[in-house]
């Protein structure tokens, strides 16, 4: 009989693993998404990487975290080795790699089971369970199929495979072999550590997870075969787990404590206290979508989430703080009566430790659950796979709940495979948002429905001037329509007076509209209009960082060269690089102005980058820090730098050829 029935499990598993890719692959066929565009184009910023040059200064290249995230940056080669480059393979590769993790995540489940001393029949239909409500859960759709975020996939995978190698080495240290058992506990807790971190930091999170499952399941059920045994088993703890938590925790607490004191973090609207205030309620809202899930949500559009100012303001500040606490004192208080219960509500609070507490992320993002909702819905699968009471219901449930995840995790990824229709649906759902709201009108511009646009954002700036986002967009809708109207320049103005971080997005519009000024497209705007708006961005204090500054003097230089005034966009790119000392930003300058017919101009560019070179600002710590060893050790800057002074002297000796022969070709003759 027991021959008969060990193939049910993976049979299950495999028509659980059919469905998902069934559910999701509607959305395979959807674009690139905001934070895609910041990313995915460092495949092909210095050349193709079809060779190794090109793959150690891709792979060294991330901002994020102190590490770079290399590792995720490693997979997606996998999907292509150039920008730009379509969204489906690297869609598809997300989608095997949440596969994937189903997988282990049933592995890790029946290990649990099994710790549990349960019925063989009973932990595999729970693990299966637990796997299907979690890989088919619609909450997790904005983490599969937004491109970006699997950094946040690769870590779950981390997660996994240590925990899973870890209690295979815990096995072998209780039965005794102390050599087997220590290196897999090692590797499993140590070397998957590493690797998750490499993806992305929430990595670091894994010894929590394996102190969790020690105190809850493993050590009241598990006992060593020695006094040795016990003892190593101790040690690696200490070492791989104890340690690493303690100094995790350290830091969440003086950053905490730090910011708290000194202030809000800059580019935010909210201080650090207000974030801690305001984050039992982002984590009440998760637990919703998790436990009430819907087939819509928010999405990526979350700049709408009211901060906490105090204990009473919003009035769930308190209640949310309250409810919490309980959860997780009362988890740890029934961790010896109920083990499953406790563990997944205390691996849920621990995953959410990194970006849900006091380090300055942005408030609410769904993909943060991918992690910490893995053992969310075991316990539910425990207490349905025991039939023995209320038979025909559990049966039922047993069905209909992972049918109806499915289907509502169907319908978002039928949006998330239309990029008109998912923008027009987050407008819908986040009408506060501006990020959805410009996003929307983007769309509708891309559509031919620039009067759509119009309106959309009229609405929403009334009640959001200082949204940059809102103004510039509408003045490209107005561009498309006949040109501005009274008001819209000032309110541009405004907007950029008061916006709290211009980022990308000005220069990108900048980039777009600058030809259109010049070419006379859009009546109403004007290059000296353009200047206004740059010079107002200038006078800005939420702009007065060297970064922004040296953005807007680079864009002041681009509109007086439009005007053919070369050497006061000399001057201005000069002054943009003073501010910040980056050899990309001269290379950038000389070859603009190279390419605009002022090769002259752009070799005094180089020549003033020589001049003040040796105040390049320092690499940042960690990855950056190996990227800029790389790009020495390749002489990959003084390379370009040499090719492009060639190449403007070239221009520069034509110009003058060419200037002698019209010369002389106007001499009076004799």
């Amino acid at each position: 009989m027991r021959n008969r029935l060990a193939p049910l499990p993976l049979l299950g598993l495999s028509m659980l693993l059919l469905a998902a890719w069934s559910v999701y692959a509607p959305g395979l066929h959807g674009g690139f998404l905001f934070d895609d565009w910041g990313n995915l184009p460092a495949l092909g910023a210095t050349g193709p990487v079809d060779c190794w040059p090109t793959f150690w200064r891709y792979i060294t290249s991330g901002i994020a975290d102190p590490t770079g995230r290399p590792l995720t940056l490693l997979t997606f080669l996998i999907d292509a080795s150039n920008w730009p480059a379509s969204p489906y393979p690297f869609k598809r590769t997300n989608l095997i790699l949440h596969l994937f993790n189903g997988m282990l995540l049933y592995a890790l489940l029946t290990k649990l089971g099994q710790l549990l001393a349960l019925e063989t029949s009973r932990y595999r239909t729970a693990a299966l369970l637990g796997t299907a409500l979690w890989l088919l859960h619609p909450l997790l759709v904005s983490t599969t199929l937004y491109i970006v975020q699997r950094e946040a996939m690769l870590p779950a995978t981390c997660v996994l495979a240590g925990l899973l190698i870890w209690l295979h080495g815990r096995y072998q240290l209780a039965a005794g072999r102390l050599g087997p058992g220590l290196l897999w506990s090692a590797v499993g807790l140590g070397g998957f550590t590493l690797l998750g971190v490499l993806a992305k930091a929430n990595g670091a999170l894994l010894p929590f997870y394996a102190l969790l499952i020690e105190f809850t399941i493993a050590a009241p059920r598990q006992a060593f075969a020695g006094t040795r045994a016990r003892k190593t088993h101790r040690a690696l703890i200490w070492v791989f787990a104890i340690v690493p938590a303690l100094m995790i925790t350290a830091y969440i607490v003086w950053i905490g404590v730090h910011g708290t004191l000194t202030g809000g973090p800059a580019l935010r609207p909210w201080t650090y206290a207000q974030r801690l205030l305001t984050e039992p309620r982002v984590l009440i809202d998760y637990l919703q979508l998790l436990w009430a899930p819907r087939p819509f949500s928010s999405g990526l559009f979350n700049d709408q989430y009211v901060a906490s100012t105090s204990l009473l303001h919003p009035a769930t500040t308190l209640p949310a703080i309250i409810v919490v606490l309980a959860m997780i004192g009362g988890a740890w208080w029934l961790r010896r009566h109920h083990p499953a219960l406790a563990l997944a509500v205390l691996f849920y609070f621990a995953g959410q430790l990194l970006e849900s507490t006091s380090i300055p992320l942005e408030l609410y993002f769904e993909h943060r659950n991918y992690v910490p909702a893995m053992l969310m819905f075991w316990p539910l699968g425990l207490w349905l796979a025991d039939t023995r009471t209320l038979k025909i219901a559990k049966y039922t449930l047993m069905v209909v709940l992972p049918l109806g995840l499915a289907w509502m995790t169907h319908a978002r990824a039928e949006v998330w495979g239309n990029v008109q229709k998912q923008a027009l649906i987050w407008a819908q759902i986040n009408p506060e948002s501006p990020r959805a709201q410009a996003n929307a009108a983007q769309i509708e511009m891309q559509s031919g429905q620039p009067q759509e646009a119009i309106a959309r954002l009229q609405a929403i700036l009334a009640s959001h001037p200082e949204q940059s986002q809102l103004v510039f967009n509408l003045i490209g809708a107005r561009c498309m329509t006949g040109g501005l109207h009274a008001g819209d320049l000032t309110a541009a103005r405004t907007a950029m007076l008061g916006t709290a971080n211009v980022g990308s997005l000005f220069i990108h519009w900048f980039d777009r509209v600058l030809p259109v000024v010049m070419a006379g497209d859009c009546p109403g705007l004007t290059a000296p209009d353009l200047l206004s708006l740059i010079d107002a961005g200038l006078q800005n204090p939420n702009l007065s960082g060297a970064g922004p500054q040296q953005d807007l003097t680079y864009l002041r230089g681009r509109i007086a060269l439009a005007q053919h005034h070369a050497d006061a966009a000399l001057a201005d790119f000069q002054h943009a690089l003073a501010l910040q000392v980056r050899p990309g930003i001269a290379l950038e300058a000389a070859a603009t102005l190279g390419a605009a017919g002022y090769p002259r101009q752009g070799l005094l560019m180089l020549n003033y980058y020589e001049q003040i070179r040796t105040k390049a600002m320092p690499a940042g710590f960690g990855m950056p820090m190996v990227h800029r060893w790389v790009l020495a050790r390749e002489h990959y800057w003084s390379h370009e730098l040499a090719q492009l002074s060639k190449q403007l002297k070239l221009d520069a000796n034509a110009d003058s050829d060419n200037t002698a022969r019209s010369n002389s070709a106007q001499k009076p003759l004799h």
